[in-house]
């Protein structure tokens, strides 16, 4: 009877998964219930095996030969084997990770320990052998015990593993996902969050893309084939929580396919980097711990920095540089980067008293080795700005202070002027004068075609340093390279439309969006700063690069996938508002002007704008008569010459339309500024 109960059970895997569960289940089992198994026990079950082996080997050698071994030499030469294979496991940690690590690794570890100990015990034998004529133990037993305490160790690791997968992996309390992909690495993904321990995440099955026979499996894994026909009817029968994915498919999530699961309420989960899980492996975390919510930072499409140019190395590596507005969001990146590749000395300059201090102990922490001065400064103060540039000399510089919030500065204009304007011709100045090599002024897409006063003070700064370097060119007065990098917006800076959307959403809404056909084009902070040193060091001068922004965002779908991110419904859980454009605020950005044309570079995502250049004294009278206006607080006065000097700066939802209008009415007649002008 009994027998004939066990080749049932033999034969149906359904019955030997309950007798399993029923008997991890028993009160003995559930008490030895632990999230990961202590080290040290690991330990005392490897070496309890070594002394095993030893003992086997022994009583076996004695049967064999007839022969009785004496109890001293028994005891010395057991503490022998367990000293040199506690002392070679202790040291090469094979006790840990065992419930992470995979079996292959596994036995690879396991194989080094018994390889290295069998290696010093056969150097001890042959030292006793040379100088006493004796021998601790017998070649052949070495090689016996450490066949058998391989085979043991091997065996103990699949059981703890086994075992441990058994009792704690229940399926209580885990969310339901599906993992993306059928190839090695999806598999793999799978394998790992199914068995791991207190596991966040329990997978019933893998989505392939491709078309294909219906209810496959993959190493026990049913295949779902992808149909958006009957996809979300598929998640919502198997109770599917969410969709996993690694980092190798998120150009496949950006591209519009995550649109779908995001429409339908599905949750989207990312796998980091593998480099980054394997990092950690000492630390014996969690999987789940790797797994995080899809940000709509993932789903622009833009593509992976590469942080190791050589061109860049080569010019920053040694050299001592200055970044101006040092604790932006720019600005810091910037900082880390050129610590990334190893300049000689960075001055962070900057007002921002607690920013500094913060950005600070993060380079102290992250960049150890790197060498940073701090330098408390205005760049609107000449005088300070050329005690940092007498002290240090830099031989970059990095222009990234600057007023650049559009509303802001449509209501205090004179500040834009002074930070804006007057602050890169002081540190332009002073980069030319203290030689310099290269000068890179951050600029922006809303210096084409300005609608706003940011705008254009920012449009004004690049024909200063574009003037400044034909000018000094000319004269053969510096070899300073003044070169300007213009961008759009980039994703998470400070007071970008992407953090205020998450504060609004987490507050419980509404959302707010100025207009339902306003686009924008969006670029990573670390993108946007690599491609500016890159900029930067291939330029030689005068140049003015755009950058590829790739496709433009409607931010109104960009608050409703935003929404739906977060596991909410747009206009149902969050309103969405529309309030109108802001003072300055147009609905399309420009990287070009109309008129100006682009010429391609050795990096496809970097060009040269082909733009109108100025007489540099014409600039200056320009640019003085200006800032002398904003000083005064002639408000009306300053916005005047401004839109005479830079005739496509045309105010849009902005109480400085008034003075378009005054401009085309008075084109007949000399306009105040000019009269002021001729007068000087």
């Amino acid at each position: 009877m009994v027998v004939k109960y066990m080749k049932l059970l033999a034969h149906d895997k359904t019955m030997i998964e309950r007798l399993i569960n029923w008997i991890l289940n028993l009160r003995v089992f559930r008490t030895f219930k632990v999230k990961t198994t202590p080290r040290w026990i690991i330990l005392l079950l490897d070496m309890l095996i070594v002394i095993g082996s030893f003992a086997t080997t022994v009583v076996a050698g004695m049967y064999s030969t007839g022969t009785v071994t004496g109890r001293n030499d028994i005891i010395i030469n057991g503490a022998l084997v367990f000293i040199v294979y506690f002392l070679v496991s202790y040291i090469s940690k094979s006790y840990t990770c065992v419930i992470r690590l995979s079996v292959i690794e596994d036995l690879y570890r396991i194989f080094m320990v018994v390889a290295v100990s069998m290696a010093l015990l056969v150097g001890i034998n042959l030292v006793r052998l040379g100088l006493w004529n004796t021998t601790s133990l017998h070649f052949w037993d070495i090689l016996v015990i450490g066949a058998f305490s391989f085979s043991l160790m091997m065996v103990e690791r699949l059981c703890i593993k086994y075992l441990y997968m058994r009792m704690n992996s229940a399926t209580k309390g885990r969310k339901r996902v599906l993992v993306l992909g059928t190839s090695f690495s999806s598999v793999f993904l799978a394998n790992a969050l199914k068995g791991e321990i207190g596991g966040k995440y329990l997978p019933v099955g893998l989505l392939s893309l491709k078309s294909g026979q219906t209810n496959a499996e993959i190493n026990g894994f049913r295949v779902y084939r992808f149909d958006p026909s009957v996809m979300a009817d598929v998640f919502a029968k198997e109770e599917i929580d969410a969709l996993i994915f690694d980092a190798k498919s998120i150009n496949l999530m950006s591209s519009g396919f995550a649109d779908f699961f995001i429409k339908n309420g599905i949750a989207l989960l990312a796998m980091n980097k593998v480099a980054e899980f394997e990092q950690d492996k000492d630390n014996e975390k969690n999987i789940s711990t790797f797994i995080k919510e899809v940000q709509i930072e993932d789903l622009l499409g833009r593509d992976p920095i590469v942080l190791d140019n050589p061109l860049v190395k080569e010019h920053i590596n040694g050299s001592c540089v200055l970044i101006t507005g040092a604790c932006g969001s720019i600005g810091s990146e910037i900082v880390r980067q050129v610590a990334n590749y190893g300049a000689s000395k960075i001055v962070l300059f900057d007002q921002a008293e607690t920013p500094m201090h913060d950005l600070s102990l993060e380079m102290k922490k992250d960049y150890p080795h790197a060498d940073i001065e701090l330098f408390m400064g205005d760049v609107r103060n000449r005088e300070r700005v050329e005690e940092a540039f007498a002290k240090f000399h830099p031989c970059y510089v990095f222009h990234a202070a600057a007023y650049k919030h559009v509303p802001m500065m449509e209501i205090n204009p004179t500040e834009a002027i002074r930070a804006n304007v007057m602050g890169t011709r002081n540190v332009a100045d002073l980069a030319l004068k203290y030689n310099v090599y290269k000068f890179v002024m951050i600029s922006t897409d809303k210096a084409v075609n300005p609608t706003n006063v940011m705008g254009c003070t920012k449009r004004l700064a690049e024909i200063y340093c574009q003037s400044l370097f034909f000018e000094a060119s000319r004269n053969k007065k510096g070899k300073t390279q003044f070169i300007t990098t213009r961008f759009g917006n980039v994703l998470g800076s400070n007071g970008s439309v992407i953090p205020l959307f998450r504060k609004q959403i987490a507050a419980g809404g509404p959302v707010t969006v100025t207009h339902k056909e306003i686009i924008r084009y969006f670029m990573t902070i670390p993108e946007a700063c690599s491609l500016v040193l890159e900029a930067g060091c291939m330029g030689s001068g005068g140049e003015i690069y755009i950058f590829d922004m790739g496709e433009p965002v409607k931010i109104y779908d960009l608050a409703r996938r935003m929404i739906s991110l977060a596991g909410l419904k747009p206009d149902v859980d969050i309103k969405i508002e529309e309030i109108g454009l802001r003072p300055g605020e147009k609905l399309y950005e420009e990287l070009l002007n109309d008129k100006e044309k682009t010429t391609a570079t050795v990096n496809k995502k970097i060009m040269i704008a082909k733009v109108k250049t100025y007489n540099y004294l014409d600039v200056c009278d320009h640019i003085e008569n200006i800032i002398s206006l904003a000083n005064k607080g002639d408000i009306h006065g300053m916005i005047y010459a401004m839109k005479e000097f830079v005739p496509e700066y045309k105010s849009q939802h902005s109480k400085f339309e008034s003075i378009d209008k005054e401009i085309e009415g008075e084109s007949l007649t000399p306009s105040p500024s000019a009269l002021q002008l001729n007068a000087e």
